[in-house]
């Protein structure tokens, strides 16, 4: 990919980062004078639409709060560059960060994750929490996952597009991308960056939107890998059955329905696993779809051309 030709977007979610914006956008404005800077307005009440315009970058206004997923999807429909940079609009990413992530992409990448470190967490318990996800991730994908929920990415604009009815309209939206991205084979990798505290109040609450991250653990082993999940609980109801079925016939001499019901339920769970597994595959099979269809679209018509070619060449007089 040619650095020279790409065009740049940058797409910064916002809602009620007035005071964040009024730092960050000059800074961010000065860096790269040429980027689409684009502000999507979360249904703010504070001044961060009229901040965002005084800075000179395109805003774009939900008439409610929608969620930090509703607002990348607006963003990366209303972008027009064919690089895609999401950074939040807190005042936590600083403007420089952006040149390494660049310089990483254009090395051939499909997108590419700044992972905060560890003194740039907001808290322990966060930095736990965020750890805990990372380590469920990578053994989910089988490669190394630095940073699950980073809010700060380079990505295609074309490949990111193809996802974007999978995400949600809340906070998994990085979340459900990166495993999206992995489970169709594009290359992702990560660079460190720090980042600064806060401006302003955080949106996340510890216990709610912790179960919530419980819950996006097991929705993204599900939309990555189905059989993952199925396939554990089929082998422990089949040996629950098997040892339950031992302890009946050694005591009872009989087969009892306890028995037939664990067996059944993990034949049952396994063909579920198998069902969910297709459903998975087809829904990513639209990513490839394109690239088929032409390949096969340019076979025949060189078989075509070939056939003709030849009818021509015997029909001519001798």
């Amino acid at each position: 990919m040619n650095p020279g030709q790409d065009t740049v977007s940058i797409i910064i979610p916002a809602r009620n980062e007035a005071e964040g914006l009024k730092t960050f956008l000059p800074q961010l404005r000065q860096i790269y004078p040429k980027a689409e800077i684009l502000v999507i307005n979360d249904g703010s009440t504070d001044d961060t639409a009229l901040v965002a315009l005084n800075s000179g970058a395109k805003v774009y206004s939900h008439p409610y709060s929608m969620g930090n997923g509703a607002s990348i999807k607006t963003g990366a429909r209303k972008a027009k560059g064919s690089i895609l940079v999401f950074m939040d609009g807190d005042g936590q990413h600083r403007p420089d960060v952006i040149s390494p992530l660049l310089a990483k992409f254009h090395e051939g990448y499909d997108m590419v994750v700044g992972a905060r470190e560890r003194t740039s967490q907001a808290n322990t318990i966060r930095w736990l929490g965020n750890t805990f996800y990372n380590f469920i991730a990578s053994h989910i994908v089988k490669r190394p996952v630095l940073d699950l929920t980073s809010g700060c990415r380079v990505v295609n604009a074309q490949k990111f597009r193809e996802f974007l009815h999978l995400l949600p309209n809340g906070f998994s939206s990085p979340t459900t991308i990166t495993m999206a991205f992995f489970r169709t084979g594009y290359s992702v990798t990560y660079i460190p960056i720090q980042v600064l505290p806060r401006i302003g109040r955080s949106h996340l609450r510890p216990f709610s939107d912790g179960l919530k991250f419980l819950l996006i653990i097991y929705k993204m082993t599900i939309l990555y890998s189905p059989l993952k999940i199925f396939i554990p609980f089929s082998i422990l109801h089949l040996i629950a059955g098997i040892s339950n079925y031992a302890y009946t016939f050694t005591t009872q001499g009989r087969f009892t329905n306890m028995s037939a019901v664990l067996l059944s339920a993990s034949v049952i769970i396994f063909l579920i696993g198998l069902i969910s597994e297709q459903i998975t595959a087809l829904m990513y099979a639209n990513t490839q779809v394109p690239f088929v269809h032409k390949s096969k679209k340019s076979r025949i018509k060189k078989t075509f051309k070939t056939y003709a070619k030849s009818i021509k060449e015997t029909s001519k007089p001798h």
